[in-house]
C-alpha cells in the first residue's frame, strides 16, 4: 500500500526517464519531506551512480529513505506499532500517553493526528497511521519543545505594569554601532516585528524646526523624528496588542519639544495614551486596561491632576524649567575611562573626545531642563525620574515616576543590595541600559537583571549573541506579547528573596535531556560538502546556583544526521526564571568552534516527550529544517 501511494506521487516526475538534483528537490518538498539544499546536493551526488546529474526512479526512491527514513523514528514506531506497519488508534494514544505526556487525552485525539497527517488515503480510512503518517507527525509543530501553551497570551494580563518583564530596547534607531554606523527606521521596524515594548528615541533639534533622531554628538546619521513615529505607529501592534512605550532621550529646545508633542498626537491620534484612565488615577494600569496605546517616557512637570486640569487648554509656549543632573550622560562620562575627559570651566561642560580627536559626547553634567508642557502633559504613567538611592525611592518616588539606571551602576547595586534592589522594582519600573564604552553596541547579559525584578531591560537588539539569545528566548513566552508576568517572589514583598542565595521558597526542578540525534544540522562554512564535526552544549541560565553548561561528544563530518545518545541531568532551584539554551557548533581546532545554531527557551516553556529543537542563525533566523531531536523529562 505504502508503495502503491509512493509511487502515485512520484511516477509523473520519471516519465522523462529521470530527474536532475532542482527536481529532486522539488519531488522531495511535493512528499512533505522538507530538506536543506546543501545535504540533498550531497545525498544525490553519492547515489546518481552514472554521476550524469540524472536519477532514476530507483535512486530517487534510496535518497528518500536517507533523508525521511531516520533510524531513531523507526525505532519509537517499531516500539508502538505491533505489525512494525501500522499504527492502530490504540497505538498512538499509548504514545501519546506514555512517551509525550500528552494531558490531551480525548477520546477522538488519535483519530484527529491521522486524519492530520497521514498522507495515504486507504491508511487513514482504516484510522491507523503509516511510518510516513507518523515522520509528519514527529515533525510537526505538535512536537516541538516549545509548549503549544506558551505560544499564547496565557498570563494574568491585569496586574500593574510594574509586575511585568517588559521587552526592551536600547537606541533603537542603530543598526550597527553607536559611533559611525547609520540611523535606520528598520531598527524600529524589526524590534516592533520581534515583540519588543520599549522603543528608546534620541531626539534632537533639526533644521527647519524638524527634530530628528540619532545619537548625539557622534557621526552616526539622522532621521526626521516625524519618520520614526510614523514607522511605529504602522508596526506598534503587528506582534503585540500590548502597550508600547516610547523612552525619548529627549535633547530639543522647547520650541521642537512642541513639534514633537504635535506629532505624537497627529500620528498617533486615540492611540496615544495623552490622559489618566479613571480607574487609575494613583496607580499603574494593566497591560489589559492598555491595550493597543502608545505610552510617552520622558521628563514631566507636575502630577497627573494637574495635567488633566490642563486639558484642552493652549500648552503652545509653555516651558517650565529645572536643574537636575544627566544621570545617563554622567554615566557615560564616568564610564569612558578609555577616553579623554577636558574640561570646560565656562561652560561647565564635559566633552569626550575619542583617540582620533572626534567629539562623542558633549553634553551638560548639571543641566537646566527646559520641558515644554505641551510633551509634559503627554507623559503619564511613565515619567522620567533621576535614581537617587532605594531610601529617596521609598520616601518620595511616585507611582508613575520610571528610572533609568545604567549597568555598571545597577550591577553593583544588585551585589550590595539585591533585597532592596528587588523591593524597588516591585514599586517601580526599572530600566537598564548599556555603558557607555559598549561603542560596538555588544550587550550585557541580561539575566542578571531580571533576577531582580528589573522590567525594561534594555538591549541593541541589532547584535546578535547570547544577550539577544537569551531575550528572544525568554519572550517567546505568553504569546511573544512583550509581557511576562513576573514570578511571585518578585511580586510579593514579603517573600525575602535574593538570587544570591540558595532560596527556599521555591520548588526546584530536576530537568532530564536525552540529546538523541540532530536533523539536517547546517554544515560548516570550511566544508565544501555537507560535512561539520558537530557538538552541542546545553546551557541553563538562572540564578547563579543554576548557570551550569554541558556539552556532547564530537560526532565526525557528520551535519546531516549525527547521533549522540547521551544524557544530562540539571537541577534548576529557581525554575520560574530559568532559560535553556542549546547550542550547536562545529570543532574547530585553530580558531576555536565554529557556531552553527541555537535555540533558547525558558524551562518551564519546555514539552516533555520526544521533541524536536528548531535552531536559529547567529542574526536569529529560522535555520529550518536544521533541528535537533532530544528526549525530555522533568520532576518537581
Amino acid at each position: 500500500m505504502e508503495n502503491k501511494w509512493f509511487l502515485s506521487m512520484i511516477r509523473d516526475e520519471f516519465k522523462g526517464g529521470k530527474i536532475n538534483l532542482e527536481k529532486t528537490h522539488r519531488l522531495l518538498e511535493k512528499l512533505d519531506i522538507p530538506c536543506n539544499y546543501t545535504h540533498v546536493k550531497s545525498i544525490f551526488k553519492d547515489n546518481d551512480r552514472l554521476k550524469q546529474g540524472r536519477i532514476t526512479i530507483e535512486e530517487f526512491r534510496s535518497i528518500y529513505r536517507i533523508i525521511a527514513h531516520r533510524e531513531e523514528i523507526v525505532e519509537i514506531f517499531n516500539t508502538y506499532s505491533g505489525n512494525q506497519k501500522f499504527l492502530f488508534e490504540k497505538n498512538l494514544l499509548e504514545f501519546l500517553k506514555q512517551e509525550q505526556y500528552a494531558l490531551d487525552m480525548r477520546k477522538n485525539i488519535a483519530f484527529e493526528i491521522i486524519q492530520k497527517y497521514e498522507p495515504i488515503e486507504e491508511v487513514k480510512k482504516a484510522h491507523q497511521m503509516s511510518f510516513e503518517g507518523f515522520t509528519r507527525y514527529m515533525g510537526s509543530p505538535e512536537c516541538l519543545v516549545f509548549k503549544t501553551d506558551c505560544t499564547e497570551v496565557y498570563q494574568d494580563m491585569n496586574h500593574p505594569l510594574n509586575d511585568y518583564f517588559i521587552s526592551s530596547s536600547h537606541n533603537t534607531y542603530l543598526i550597527s554601532d553607536q559611533l559611525l554606523g547609520p540611523s535606520d527606521i528598520w531598527g524600529y521596524v524589526s524590534a516592533l516585528v520581534k515583540g519588543c515594548r520599549c522603543l528608546e528615541i534620541d531626539c534632537w533639534d533639526g533644521s527647519q524646526n524638524e527634530p530628528v533622531v540619532y545619537h548625539g554628538y557622534t557621526l552616526t546619521s539622522k532621521l526626521l523624528f516625524k519618520t520614526v513615529i510614523q514607522a511605529i505607529h504602522k508596526y506598534a501592534f503587528i506582534a503585540s496588542d500590548y502597550p508600547v512605550v516610547l523612552s525619548l532621550e529627549n535633547h530639543c529646545s522647547p520650541s521642537q519639544q512642541e513639534v514633537m508633542a504635535d506629532i505624537l498626537q497627529s500620528v498617533f491620534g486615540d492611540t496615544l495614551l495623552s490622559d489618566m484612565l479613571d480607574d487609575f488615577p494613583d496607580k499603574l494600569p494593566s497591560p489589559e486596561a492598555l491595550k493597543f496605546k502608545v505610552l510617552v517616557r520622558n521628563k514631566k512637570i507636575g502630577s497627573l491632576r494637574e495635567t488633566r486640569e490642563r486639558k484642552g487648554s493652549d500648552k503652545h509656549g509653555q516651558v517650565e524649567e529645572y536643574e537636575e543632573i544627566d544621570q545617563e550622560v554622567d554615566e557615560e562620562i564616568k564610564e569612558s575611562k578609555a577616553l579623554a575627559v577636558l574640561e570646560d570651566d565656562s561652560e561647565k561642560e564635559s566633552e569626550t573626545i575619542s583617540a582620533a580627536g572626534l567629539p562623542l559626547f558633549k553634553r551638560r553634567r548639571t543641566t537646566k531642563v527646559k520641558v515644554a508642557m505641551a510633551l509634559s502633559d503627554l507623559v503619564i504613567y511613565t515619567k522620567a525620574e533621576k535614581f537617587r538611592s532605594f531610601q529617596h525611592s521609598r520616601l518620595y518616588q511616585q507611582f508613575n515616576e520610571t528610572n533609568s539606571i545604567g549597568e555598571t551602576e545597577a550591577r553593583k547595586l544588585s551585589k550590595l543590595k539585591a533585597h532592596e534592589f528587588i523591593l524597588h522594582t516591585m514599586k517601580f519600573i526599572t530600566r537598564i541600559y548599556p555603558k557607555a564604552t559598549r561603542a560596538d553596541s555588544s550587550n550585557f547579559n541580561p539575566q542578571e537583571f531580571w533576577n531582580i525584578g528589573c522590567q525594561m531591560v534594555a538591549l541593541n537588539f541589532q547584535t546578535p549573541g547570547l544577550p539577544m539569545d537569551l531575550q528572544n528566548g525568554k519572550f517567546l513566552d505568553n504569546g511573544s506579547s512583550g509581557y511576562i508576568l513576573k514570578p511571585q517572589f518578585l511580586r510579593d514583598s514579603k517573600t525575602p528573596f535574593s538570587p544570591n542565595k540558595t532560596p527556599r521558597y521555591s520548588n526546584p526542578v530536576t530537568l532530564t535531556i536525552r540529546l538523541i540525534s540532530g536533523i539536517q544540522l547546517p554544515p560548516s562554512n570550511h566544508s565544501s560538502s555537507n560535512k561539520a564535526d558537530t557538538l552541542v552544549i546545553l546551557e541553563t541560565f538562572g540564578v547563579p546556583n543554576d548557570q551550569m553548561k554541558q556539552q556532547t561528544r564530537v560526532i565526525k563530518k557528520n551535519a546531516f544526521s549525527p547521533k549522540w545518545n547521551e544524557t544530562f541531568t540539571f537541577i534548576i532551584h529557581v525554575p520560574e526564571l530559568a532559560l535553556m539554551r542549546f547550542v550547536v557548533e562545529n570543532q574547530g581546532l585553530i580558531a576555536g568552534n565554529e557556531f552553527l545554531g541555537q535555540y533558547t527557551l525558558p524551562v518551564l516553556c519546555m514539552n516533555k516527550g520526544y521533541r524536536r529543537v528548531p535552531l536559529f542563525s547567529k542574526m536569529g533566523e529560522s535555520l529550518e529544517p536544521a533541528a535537533l531531536f532530544i528526549y525530555v523529562w522533568y520532576i518537581r
